[in-house]
């Protein structure tokens, strides 16, 4: 998950739009990403792009924009039977630039990816997260989501 710092300034949520990913877009998905982390992934996104913005009825990536403006984006995908899992949408990156953080627009990216994942048959929504991310597990428990029923573990590859 990553979140972008920088000066904020207000970018309020109802000026938002929510639409498909566009190759268009992927410039700025890069972007946000390297701002966050520090990284520089193109190859990587390029990779996620083609999978979740393939037009697949159960993947989706989402771009927020405030006019013409990409300011944040949201990633994910309906996925069943893993584990014994029912259908369920999990969300695989949000991002969201920080002069348009703590306006709501997290608020509304989550809602329009958990409204594409109920018409695609999930009853449920999971992410998974580092146990020391506190910005975004606040955010995400502010979703009002919750610890659930799986357990992630984990084994060093030497």
């Amino acid at each position: 998950m990553a979140i972008v710092h920088r000066k904020a300034e207000t970018v309020p949520a109802a000026e938002v739009a929510v639409r498909p990913a566009e190759a268009s877009d992927l410039a700025t998905i890069v972007a946000l990403d390297t701002e966050a982390t520090g990284l520089s992934k193109a190859s990587y996104w390029k990779d996620r792009f083609a999978w979740y913005a393939s037009g697949h009825k159960e993947r989706f990536f989402l771009i927020a924009e405030h006019g013409k403006e990409p300011v944040g984006f949201i990633v994910g995908e309906v996925r069943a039977w893993e584990f014994g899992s029912p259908p369920a949408g999990w969300v695989f990156a949000i991002n969201v630039k920080d002069d348009a953080r703590l306006h709501g627009l997290g608020t509304v990216l989550f809602d329009a990816l958990c409204a594409r994942f109920r018409k695609a048959g999930a009853k449920t929504v999971r992410t998974m997260l580092a146990k020391d991310a506190q910005v975004i597990m606040s955010f995400f428990r502010s979703q009002g989501m919750m610890a659930g029923p799986f357990i992630e573990l984990e084994k060093r590859l030497a």
